[in-house]
């Protein structure tokens, strides 16, 4: 799969949680793809991603979800992101990257890992 298509395909799978748009989320992954959240919930199949996506935007709505940079080795692709999201009647915000794993046309993995907004630097004077 050419750079630019894995690159469109994070894309309009981040785009879909915005517009909360199932038909573009699960264009985006293989029928048996495998899905890890950055604090511990993981999916396996195209049926258990619907339903995770259904039940989240349900109650939940993401501000915003923007890409901040891709990186490409082989099949894998790496993306840093921005996610800012209302759950619970609560503004929430963190950075996050995924490792996003393709077979020839669509994303069989994607593995998610978080990094607060705000940062501290405790050895600054």
């Amino acid at each position: 799969m050419h750079i630019k298509m894995r690159e469109l395909a994070i894309k309009d799978c981040f785009r879909a949680w915005t517009i909360k748009d199932i038909s573009i989320f699960l264009a985006s992954f293989a029928d048996d793809a495998h899905y890890i959240e950055s604090h511990g919930p993981a999916y396996r199949g195209i049926e258990q991603l619907a339903a995770w996506f259904s039940d989240w935007i349900e109650d939940n709505d993401v501000l915003e979800l923007s890409i901040k940079k891709f990186y490409h080795i082989n099949d894998v692709c790496i993306c840093e992101w921005y996610f800012e999201y209302i759950c619970g009647g609560h503004t929430l915000e963190f950075n996050g990257a995924s490792i996003v794993t393709f077979d020839d046309s669509k994303i069989v993995e994607l593995r998610e890992f978080k990094s607060e907004t705000e940062n501290n630097y405790p050895y600054m004077r």
